[in-house]
């Protein structure tokens, strides 16, 4: 139907049938087939045959409107599909509550700026809500955290881009000593059932013999950290999200004897998205940039006074 359509377009600009044939090289036997057939479709003549040449008629006036509108329509089509065009069009990312956070606006300017055309629409969930929505077409992308050397369920297509450390952090006021013990006896404050950092910590304390003593759950990390700050209870904070928190000096680390926590952070979608592919591609870059200027490979502490640890050689409590 669509080559119907371009054969009848350019019939009209041509004012022939040889003429479109020129312009679409083809001969003029095979356009007039294709204009017999998008009349035998639509059930209409839209040639006025009595004269010669051939015109359009009334109706085929009207078609030949509307032609011309599903052509450029189709072109547009084809352009979202193209991975070569510029990036443009509508992207929805989806961020895991985790990943929620200031810092995330320094990629999401760079996308907008070199690529003006595209529209973004950001929300924040859970990360299983953010895979039930990329299912359902809600989404387009979705940057979550992961347990490490885990992907996303499929078919959902897992980009892993980064990874972080998970800390154990207390108010530089709070007095708990860095053992399974002290940290079993204080309250917690931490994200509610469901999330992997949890279960994994909790998981750690009870081959130690403890169990935390949940006092807050939240899915919020600044409200999280403002918690642990006003000495509320202890917190499991990503290292990059305290090193990148302007008021370090009022949070201590904490590093248990055999505690290591990782997450990987993930670029999750269901398949190709021709033209935004590109914008996409950006967003990774500017994200993964986060995390290698975070340098959360080793482990982040700080002062009672706010001072770094990589800068006085000082050793997180035991």
């Amino acid at each position: 139907m669509l080559d119907d359509l371009r054969a009848l377009v350019e019939f009209a600009q041509a004012g022939s049938i040889a003429g479109a044939a020129d312009r679409l090289y083809r001969t003029p036997s095979a356009i007039t087939r294709q204009l017999q057939r998008l009349e035998a479709a639509l059930g209409a003549e839209l040639l006025d045959r009595s004269v010669k040449p051939p015109r359009l008629n009334s109706l085929g006036s009207r078609v030949l409107e509307q032609a011309r509108d599903v052509l450029q329509r189709t072109e547009v089509l084809k352009s979202l599909a193209s991975r070569d065009a510029e990036p443009h069009g509508l992207l929805r990312i989806g961020l895991a509550h985790p990943l929620a956070e200031g810092s995330l606006i320094e990629p999401i300017r760079a996308l907008t700026e070199k690529y003006p055309k595209v529209r973004l629409r950001l929300s924040s969930d859970l990360t299983s809500e953010l895979f039930n929505r990329l299912l359902a077409g809600e989404l387009d992308v979705a940057a979550v955290p992961l347990a490490k050397g885990r992907t996303a369920p499929p078919p959902l297509l897992t980009n892993i881009i980064a990874t972080d450390r998970v800390e154990i952090v207390q108010g530089a006021a709070g007095n708990v000593d860095g053992d399974w013990k002290s940290l079993g006896r204080t309250p917690w404050v931490l994200n509610p059932p469901g999330c992997f950092l949890r279960a994994n910590l909790i998981d750690q304390m009870g081959r130690a013999g403890f169990t935390p003593m949940i006092a807050a759950e939240i899915h919020n990390m600044h409200l999280q950290l403002a918690f642990v700050q006003s000495g509320y209870g202890v917190g499991l904070l990503p290292a990059r999200f305290i090193a990148s928190n302007t008021s370090l000096d009022t949070v201590e680390v904490l590093r248990p004897p055999s505690f290591d926590l990782h997450m990987s952070v993930a670029i999750v979608r269901v398949g190709q998205l021709g033209a935004l592919e590109r914008a996409v591609g950006l967003l990774e870059h500017g994200i993964r940039h986060l995390f290698e200027a975070a340098n959360t490979r080793e482990p982040v502490t700080r002062s009672r006074r706010g001072v770094p640890a990589n800068r006085r050689k000082a050793r997180p409590r035991k």
